[in-house]
C-alpha cells in the first residue's frame, strides 16, 4: 500500500478520534446527556477499531515534524457552540476522506466505504442534537431569580409593554406572555414588541400555550401544559435553540417531563393562588421532593409573594413565577425589585453557610 495513502489514513483517524472525543466530553460533562454521550462514544470506538487494522503501518509512516500542514491553522477565539460545529465538521470531513479512500482497490477489502458514509450521516444528526442542547442550555442558565408572567387579564387596562418594562427594570429575568382574551393578530403584535423589549434587556421571552405565536414572534421559548400539544410535537416545530417549559403537578409528571426533553418545569400551585383559585395546592414539601428527582431547572408558581418567596427558593426552586405579586401593585418596578431582593437574600445565605438545598 502506498506510504502516502497510509499517511492520509493516519491523519484522518486522528481527526476522527480527537474530534469525537471533544464532542463526547461536551455531551457528558456540560450537558449531562448520557444518551448522546454514549452514541458519540460508541461511534468513536467503532471507527477507531475499524481503522486500527492499519495501526502499525500507519504509525510507521507518521512524520509530524515534516508535515507541511503543521502550524498553518489560524487560531481565533470562539464560543462553545462554534467549537462544537468546528469539531463536528472536522470529523465529518475526515469521514468523507476515508469513505473515498475505502473505494481504492488496495483498501476496499479491509475498509467498507458505506460504513464511513453511514457514520457521517449519523454525525450530522448528533451534531444537531448537541448544538441544540448547548444553545438551549445558554437560555436555561438565565432561568434563575424572578419569572414574571404578564397576564393580560390581570393587568386589565394597564399597558402590557409598560408593565413588562418595569418588571425587567426591577430585576425580572424572564417575561412570559399569557393571554386568553385577544385575537391572534393582536396578540402577535404584542408578542413581537415584548420579544424586542426582552432582547434589548437581556431577559428571556416565553409565550404561554400558543406555538404559532411563539414561532412568529421568535420568542426564546414556549410554556405548555399537559393538555396542550405533546412536548415531542412542539419540539419538532421549534428551531433548535428554543426552550420548552412544561407545567407539572405530580412527581411522575416532573420525571416524565425531564425524560421527554423539557428544558424546565413549572411546579405548583405552591400556595393558594389569587389568580387561579381552582388550582390544587401542592405545597413546599412537594417542591422539595421534585428537586430531588429532577436535574432540570424548576420554576415554582402559585401564590408566591414577598413574604414566602424566600421559602420557595430554599425548597429548591431555581426561579419563582409571579403574577399578582407584581402586576396588581401600584409600583410594578418597586414590587419586582423587592421580590428580587428577597431571592438574593436567601441565595446569599445559602452561599455563606455553604449548605445545599
Amino acid at each position: 500500500m502506498p506510504r502516502q495513502t497510509l499517511r492520509i489514513l493516519d491523519a484522518n483517524c486522528n481527526r476522527i478520534g480527537e474530534g469525537l472525543r471533544f464532542l463526547e466530553d461536551v455531551a457528558r460533562f456540560l450537558l449531562n446527556d448520557a444518551a448522546l454521550s454514549h452514541k458519540l462514544k460508541t461511534m468513536r470506538h467503532n471507527l477507531i477499531k475499524s481503522l486500527s487494522k492499519f495501526g502499525a503501518a500507519m504509525l510507521s509512516e507518521r512524520d509530524s515534524e515534516a508535515d507541511v500542514g503543521f502550524g498553518t491553522r489560524l487560531s481565533q477565539q470562539q464560543d462553545l457552540p462554534s467549537l462544537v460545529v468546528a469539531n463536528a465538521k472536522r470529523v465529518e470531513e475526515a469521514l468523507r476522506v476515508v469513505e473515498e479512500l475505502a473505494k481504492l482497490r488496495d483498501l476496499n477489502e479491509i475498509l467498507h466505504s458505506e460504513d464511513f458514509e453511514q457514520a457521517r450521516f449519523s454525525l450530522y444528526t448528533l451534531e444537531k442534537e448537541l448544538l441544540s442542547g448547548l444553545m438551549r442550555r445558554q437560555k436555561t442558565q438565565i432561568l434563575t431569580g424572578l419569572y414574571v408572567i404578564v397576564d393580560t387579564q390581570t393587568l386589565g387596562q394597564r399597558d402590557v409593554i409598560d408593565a413588562a418594562s418595569k418588571a425587567i427594570n426591577g430585576g425580572a429575568k424572564v417575561i412570559q406572555l399569557r393571554d386568553k382574551q385577544h385575537g391572534k393578530s393582536e396578540l402577535l403584535v404584542l408578542a413581537k414588541k415584548l420579544k424586542d423589549l426582552c432582547c434589548k434587556s437581556g431577559a428571556l421571552f416565553i409565550v404561554n400555550d400558543y406555538l404559532d405565536i411563539a414561532l412568529a414572534s421568535e420568542a426564546d421559548g414556549i410554556h405548555i401544559g399537559y393538555d396542550d400539544l405533546p412536548l415531542s410535537a412542539v419540539r419538532k416545530e421549534l428551531p433548535i435553540d428554543k426552550i420548552i417549559g412544561l407545567s407539572t403537578h405530580t412527581l411522575i409528571e416532573a420525571q416524565e417531563a425531564e425524560t421527554d426533553g423539557a428544558d424546565y418545569i413549572a411546579v405548583g400551585s405552591i400556595f393558594a393562588s389569587p389568580t387561579k383559585v381552582s388550582a390544587e395546592v401542592v405545597g413546599l414539601e412537594h417542591l422539595r421532593q421534585v428537586r430531588e428527582v429532577v436535574s432540570i431547572p424548576i420554576v415554582a408558581i402559585g401564590g408566591i409573594n414577598k413574604e414566602n418567596i424566600g421559602e420557595v427558593i430554599a425548597a429548591g426552586a431555581d426561579s419563582a413565577a409571579v403574577i399578582s405579586a407584581v402586576l396588581t401593585q401600584k409600583d410594578i418596578e418597586s414590587a419586582t425589585h423587592q421580590l428580587v431582593k428577597e431571592i438574593e437574600k436567601k441565595t446569599k445565605s445559602y452561599k455563606k453557610s455553604g449548605s445545599h438545598r
